[in-house]
């Protein structure tokens, strides 16, 4: 949830001069106390909130704190610094030292963090620091408060590019569901390899962001003249060299995309695993695992359809014809993997198969 300026404004509120000494008595705090008397608003608040002295020892966190964290940090009684220093870096760091100790900026400061793990993935957060005002004296203790903008952020970049992928689907009117699917079973292949040893690269966000950017693998079809892309039979050769610029187009296209996946899948996903794909004729695992992993997707996928130039196969005789390429179109270790999950890559097909034409 984004944090906006009238929610600062409340809090602020919350944060006026506290008279009663009980409220400020830091003694009150330890592992197995009761909340502290200043953070009861915050306990059942919606934004995570922790409470921490001028020693920058964390003296309590909310339920929401704790659960933004999970899997990231432990929190209470934890000093500030050990907790988040790696992730607000030097500069931040000091200006947060110089906000709490010698009240810079009136004993305040906001930045951001973020932060990652195999597990759980990137978090990104806004960071709101006030003090908890005394009377007549500096503060002992401070507010921390987190906005975090994570999945926004992910939305916004995705519907950027979302508009891409309908413009490429108006280019190439043969595709249908194609571009869905290929996300289903590019995220069903990387949750395979998240649990086994060598593909430690596959990570939460490795599994999320391939689900969704898969489905970018053809956006540079948008520059390709309709009459290649809508070409019933073969093309000519010089057809096929313009055909082929597509995957360089969509990496121009994608360039400003911040995760270099988009890129990579969009420039590599022709290229074979002997070296005779296209644009560069990389070879081995000089291509990058999310392409490896598309192209079984994108082949797949592009089997059991019918095509202008094509019938669509079964999934038995598509899986025989892969075998074939094993070694050669496909990374073999890979391939491995996917052969002990192909049910699933059926299973997808049928539950997200294309409208027959009336």
């Amino acid at each position: 949830m984004e944090l906006h300026e009238h929610d600062i404004e409340q809090l602020e509120e919350v944060l006026e001069p506290v008279e009663d000494p009980d409220l400020l008595n830091t003694n009150l705090v330890s592992a197995s106390s009761d909340t502290p008397p200043i953070m009861r608003p915050f306990v059942n608040s919606i934004f995570p909130v922790l409470l921490i002295n001028k020693e920058f020892l964390i003296l309590f966190a909310n339920r929401a704190c704790n659960n933004l964290f999970t899997g990231y940090f432990r929190l209470q009684n934890n000093l500030f610094f050990d907790v988040f220093g790696k992730s607000l870096g030097s500069e931040a760091l000091k200006e947060i030292r110089q906000a709490v100790l010698f009240g810079n900026h009136g004993y305040s400061w906001k930045g951001s963090i973020k932060t990652k793990t195999r597990e759980a993935g990137t978090l990104q957060t806004k960071v709101y620091l006030f003090p908890v005002i005394q009377a007549n004296q500096a503060p002992d203790n401070f507010i921390v408060l987190f906005d975090d903008g994570t999945q926004e952020n992910k939305k916004l970049l995705q519907s950027v590019f979302i508009s891409l992928l309908e413009a490429s689907k108006l280019k190439d009117n043969d595709t249908g569901k194609h571009i869905v699917r290929v996300n289903f079973y590019s995220e069903r292949l990387a949750r395979e390899l998240y649990n086994r040893p060598g593909y430690e690269e596959v990570d939460r966000d490795f599994i999320e962001d391939i689900g969704f950017l898969a489905s970018m693998h053809d956006v540079g079809k948008i520059g390709t003249p309709d009459d290649i892309l809508n070409k019933e039979g073969p093309l000519s050769d010089w057809e096929w060299t313009i055909m082929k610029e597509h995957t360089k187009n969509g990496a121009f296209i994608l360039s400003t995309y911040p995760n270099p996946m988009a890129r990579e899948i969009a420039l590599n996903h022709h290229e074979r695993w002997d070296g005779t794909g296209y644009p560069f004729q990389l070879e081995g695992p000089m291509i990058p695992l999310s392409a490896r992993i598309v192209t079984i997707a994108d082949v797949y996928d592009a089997l059991r359809m019918k095509r202008s130039y094509k019938e669509a196969y079964d999934h038995e005789t598509s899986i025989e014809k892969m075998l074939a390429w094993k070694g050669k179109n496909f990374d073999p270790q890979l391939f491995d993997v996917f052969m002990t999950i192909q049910s699933d890559f059926e299973k997808i097909y049928a539950d997200n198969a294309d409208e027959e034409p009336n």
